[in-house]
């Protein structure tokens, strides 16, 4: 385990404070008020249920004490008791159902809003955030952490049935006999220790098993994802070695979460309420020896003190979860008050891109805002023109795109399409009228129409065949069974890198951008195919202005302009035989690639 593992754990560790618990619950609550009538109802009908709780054992009571002890129960009266009983406990179940299901209804649309929520905020995040958290953990957060509100929010159901339930027993148990009701509080400090003990060791036992949890699904999603590189270079032992790791963490952290619910949910409970049950025989015992004692008070008043304890019991069971809930939230909340937010354009922003003219004046950029990526850039690409952007691993032709597609926000300097600022143009304007074909294009689960239109209803059939005729991406589409309605699984596996690419380009151009941005999108194209979409892209740059990444230098010498990157900055400009004539850098490069072949 590293540094920073270290450190991560050790501030998981520690136990969640109870005023920092306050603020969780106070803010959970805030997702379910859009649904507070489901819980407001539920409450009502938990009120109910600790009446009728009231009332039966003062049924069997009354026909004891005033009926069968005095040999009064004839049949009419048994079946009248009778009858009160049963009609008494249809009705408890009728509103502990509505109970249950109001609140059960609620707390499932809370839960769906929430991931809702969480979606929405996930995809408003800037690429920062992404580049700093696995995805593992925010697959994590997403699923695991927001189910655990499902049990987090029946600890209230349960709660409010408590106390509703305690208070109700405890009064009747007051009016019924004043004096041991009141020897009954003696057993309520020792179980309010209990329960700040239990708060307090499991709030950190569950903040481990949380963050362990996390970890071995991060670890999942990497092993799953990078599967064919691991098998590739036989590390499946080493990959087994630190996911048994992993594991064993994460169940050692669940064992202590066991030992800790085994000792003080239900066993606590169950022996106050044995010594509650003791005191009260031994109390109406010792006044036996000397006075009559109505066997019904009896009856109704160890039914009460069951009324007291039961739900308590249940309460203490989910406790654990609340727990649970309560660090589960914590994770949530700090993907909701993540300010890692993207790039925002100006309030109000409503320009259009018609020309295509792309400017960047003394731009600097940083991913950390400690270390310049970008160091005083400043280039122009003229509506129409094809500007390449060459140099070396890490020298910032990506940090470029990135600024320019504004998937991060710039330092200094200004960025201007059209002549205006970037940030005056919607984002929507932005991604409609910017292209992008990534080196390495994803494919969705779906079909090869599905992945060219994608999601865009207003690409019609024919737009897709025609997007895909103009890169040549038809002639192996033509050839699949199903054509265009071929299937596309997961990532797209079963097609070739080549092929992907195609759909990629047919993708872009279906949208008819006025500005085409390729970064490195040929470098993993085999020669053949690379041929087959040259064409099609000299026919997507005519009339548009092209951003292109470069790879194979042979790909770009026909560029109105090449730039030249070391370490952030543009060390060369001009055309591909101005360069060559001034035997730079880019003279260089082109020496050393045309050798490698």
């Amino acid at each position: 385990m590293d540094l920073m593992d270290e450190q991560r754990e050790s501030v998981w560790s520690h136990s969640i404070p109870w005023k920092e618990q306050l603020q969780i619950i106070k803010r959970l609550f805030l997702f379910a008020k859009p649904f507070k009538w489901y819980f407001y109802f539920s409450i009502i009908f938990a009120a109910l249920v600790s009446v009728i709780n009231i009332l039966l054992p003062k049924i069997i009571q009354r026909f004891m004490d005033k009926y069968l002890a005095l040999g009064k129960a004839d049949e009419t009266v048994i079946w009248l008791f009778a009858g009160l009983y049963f009609f008494g406990m249809v009705f408890k179940a009728l509103t502990q159902f509505g109970q249950t299901y109001l609140y059960s209804m609620g707390a499932e649309y809370m839960l769906e809003d929430t991931r809702k929520i969480l979606f929405k905020k996930l995809h408003s995040l800037g690429m920062r955030y992404f580049d700093q958290v696995p995805s593992g953990s925010i697959l994590s957060r997403l699923t695991n952490d927001t189910m655990a509100f499902q049990n987090f929010w029946q600890l209230f159901s349960s709660l409010i049935v408590a106390v509703f339930a305690m208070v109700s027993a405890f009064i009747a148990m007051f009016v019924t006999d004043k004096t041991i009701a009141l020897w009954l509080l003696l057993f309520m400090p020792f179980l309010a220790v209990t329960i700040w003990y239990y708060q307090k060791y499991s709030s950190r036992v569950y903040r481990q098993m949380r963050e362990k949890l996390s970890i071995l699904n991060n670890k999942l999603a990497e092993s799953i994802t990078g599967v064919t590189v691991i098998q590739d270079f036989r590390q499946e032992q080493r990959v087994d070695r630190e996911f048994e790791d992993v594991n064993s963490q994460y169940y050692q952290t669940r064992k202590a979460m066991i030992r800790v619910n085994s000792l003080l949910l239900s066993p606590i409970v169950n022996l106050f309420y044995s010594l509650g049950t003791v005191l009260i025989l031994g109390i109406f015992g010792v006044r036996g020896l000397s006075a009559y004692v109505a066997a019904g008070v009896v009856y109704a008043f160890v039914t009460y003190l069951e009324n007291f304890y039961n739900p308590l019991s249940e309460v203490m069971e989910f406790f654990s979860d609340f727990q649970d809930g309560i660090v589960a939230g914590s994770r949530v909340l700090k993907i909701i008050d993540d300010d890692t937010l993207a790039p925002t354009q100006k309030k109000g922003a409503s320009a259009r891109l018609q020309l295509g003219k792309v400017e960047f004046r003394h731009v600097t950029f940083s991913y950390d805002g400690k270390h310049t990526i970008l160091k005083d850039v400043s280039f122009i690409a003229h509506p129409g023109e094809t500007i390449a952007l060459v140099g070396q691993t890490g020298s910032g032709k990506t940090s470029i795109i990135n600024v320019l597609m504004r998937f991060y926000e710039f330092g200094t300097g200004e960025i201007l399409l059209d002549d205006r600022d970037i940030r005056d143009y919607p984002l929507e304007e932005l991604r409609a009228k910017l292209g992008l074909v990534l080196q390495e294009p994803y494919m969705f689960y779906g079909t090869i129409k599905s992945n060219i239109r994608m999601f865009n209803d207003e690409i019609t059939d024919d737009q897709i065949k025609q997007a895909a005729k103009f890169v040549n991406a038809d002639q192996f589409i033509e050839q699949l069974p199903g054509k265009y309605d071929a299937k596309v699984i997961e990532r797209g596996t079963s097609y070739s890198t080549g092929q992907k690419q195609l759909i990629a380009f047919a993708r872009t151009v279906a949208t008819d951008p006025k500005i085409l941005i390729l970064d490195e999108a040929t470098s993993n194209i085999d020669t053949e195919t690379e041929k087959m979409i040259q064409e099609g892209l000299d026919k997507i740059q005519q009339g548009r202005t092209t951003i292109a990444v470069a790879h194979r230098l042979s790909t770009i010498q026909n560029a109105d302009q090449i730039l030249v990157l070391s370490q952030g900055q543009i060390v060369e400009r001009g055309t591909n035989n101005e360069l060559l004539k001034n035997h730079g850098m880019y003279y260089d490069m082109i020496r050393k690639q045309n050798a490698a072949h």
